[in-house]
């Protein structure tokens, strides 16, 4: 099964490179993640944001292939503790499918993206940098991984 992460942007620093390989490695061969960027539609003074959120949302859809499951990365989604998360991540994992994990860019999802997801999860009610969210998924992963494999890392 393969997981990808599906976000806005591009260029990010070192630190944020190097921490999503760090957990990306970790995961095992059965469930790889992946990163997948979209480039971050220039935005200017009298930039059109409903026309730049509909272009990143279709330019992340076309990297979703059909029957693929979709979750949106939202404010509003639910919130899940680790376990709640390993448990999804099993389900996952029986499901088959390959799952794209999707964050927006600054302005948030395009309703199109919203409108395809199958889930919706919160990671904070806090608002995020977005490079650290990639770093903050992938060891989430990782972790939820270990809590259903039994590896003693989430101890």
């Amino acid at each position: 099964m393969r997981i990808k992460l599906i976000a806005v942007g591009s260029r990010m620093p070192r630190w944020v490179e190097d921490g999503w390989q760090e957990y990306a490695k970790r995961m095992p061969s059965e469930l790889s993640l992946e990163l997948v960027e979209v480039p971050l539609t220039t935005r200017g003074k009298n930039a059109d944001v409903a026309r730049m959120i509909r272009q990143e949302g279709e330019a992340m859809l076309s990297k979703v292939q059909p029957g693929e499951r979709i979750v949106t990365l939202e404010v509003e989604g639910r919130p899940w503790s680790t376990e709640q998360l390993a448990v999804e991540l099993d389900k996952w994992r029986l499901d088959a499918r390959t799952v794209n994990l999707m964050v927006g860019g600054p302005e948030g999802l395009a309703p199109e993206v919203q409108a395809r997801s199958e889930q919706r999860w919160s990671l904070s009610p806090l608002t995020l940098p977005h490079p650290l969210v990639r770093i903050l998924i992938g060891e989430q992963m990782y972790r939820a991984w270990t809590v259903l494999s039994g590896h003693p890392y989430h101890k």
